[in-house]
């Protein structure tokens, strides 16, 4: 049923791990992306044996920036991971629905999502641990029947599982981005989800010497009406006549609206960065100039490295980094996988 690639095509350098820890376990990654989650886990002392992505750029940027890694560039549904080991297998699945028409909703009844393939992957690598991020929207989605049969299913494979909304503010990380981690252990590991650290981190924490680079630009119009809001302001700040024109049916709702015309200030973490910086619905307006942060600037609030570059046109880059896992929250999630592995070891 599925194309055997061989994943195991690259050799895993030790010299690129910069790890806390003497720990060999090692990760099998699906929806690698541009590797936030991959890098946060290198930085924890997990050893990436293989990422799985479509993505032609995020496999670009992957490869580029990890040659050392095995990267593979394909549909997951293609990949059969029967015979292949590794003690954790992680990915951050996108939330799809499911017919629960007439099904008691097993495992088989989820073919054609990802969830599936995810599951799959952890049927047959039978790792030690598994983990998956979401989005919030994951546990009131289908009026949470979905987040339900994930956590049924991912546990009827013989896995202790739990979830836990965290924010990624909370994690060294200076962006405010809630996720949902669903973590699967088998009997004899105790997983804990990781402590708070004791700072936020604001803008100014993250943007000190950014290095320059290219970026999206707002139309003059729309430069125009930003020019008037305030560091930490938003519509509210514009006069009522701009916010009408502005807004159009949006300024009639009463909920959803407080992204629009959002200028984020040096002194509070950034909100959450998404696939595109100048969203009129979620803008995210530089604190003193008025334009969208620029590729390295999401990179930052992202915790990617000035020195991971990212492959592709602008559009992909932001695309890439507002998909990705930020790899300093990644990191104490690592660091939890490490010290639920050695109490099994122990």
């Amino acid at each position: 049923m599925y194309k055997q690639l061989d994943l195991f095509e690259l050799p895993y350098s030790e010299q690129i791990v910069q790890a806390p820890s003497t720990t060999t376990a090692t990760v099998i990654e699906l929806f690698a992306g541009a590797g936030g989650l991959a890098l946060g886990l290198e930085k924890a002392g997990l050893k990436a044996k293989a990422l799985i992505e479509i993505d032609k750029d995020a496999v670009a940027t992957l490869k580029h920036n990890r040659p050392e890694w095995n990267v593979i560039h394909a549909d997951v549904s293609k990949v059969s991971f029967e015979g292949m080991t590794s003690d954790v297998v992680t990915g951050g699945f996108p939330c799809q629905a499911f017919s629960y028409a007439g099904k008691g909703l097993g495992f088989e009844d989820t073919r054609g999502t990802l969830f599936y393939e995810f599951a799959r992957c952890v049927k047959e690598v039978q790792p030690k641990l598994f983990l998956a991020e979401n989005v919030r929207g994951l546990i009131s989605h289908q009026k949470g029947k979905t987040l339900d049969t994930v956590l049924s299913i991912l546990g009827s494979l013989g896995y202790n599982v739990q979830y836990r909304l965290l924010n990624a503010v909370n994690y060294d990380v200076p962006q405010k981005r809630e996720r949902v981690i669903i973590v699967g252990t088998r009997p004899g590991i105790r997983f804990q989800y990781p402590s708070s650290s004791l700072k936020i981190l604001t803008l100014k924490d993250a943007l000190k010497d950014v290095p320059p680079s290219e970026g999206m630009k707002y139309s003059p119009k729309r430069s125009e009406i930003l020019s008037l809001v305030p560091p930490g302001g938003c519509w509210r700040d514009l006069p009522e006549n701009i916010q009408k024109s502005y807004m159009m049916k949006s300024y009639y709702l009463t909920g959803g609206r407080t992204g629009m015309a959002r200028r984020i200030s040096w002194d509070e973490p950034s909100l959450t960065l998404t696939t595109s910086p100048s969203q009129k619905q979620t803008e995210r307006c530089h604190p003193d100039e008025t334009r969208p942060f620029t590729v390295r600037e999401y990179a930052r609030i992202q915790t990617f490295p000035d020195e991971w570059e990212f492959m592709g046109g602008v559009g992909s880059k932001y695309k890439q980094i507002g998909n990705a896992v930020a790899v300093d929250f990644a990191y104490h999630l690592g660091r939890s996988i490490v010290n639920a592995l050695s109490s099994l070891e122990n």
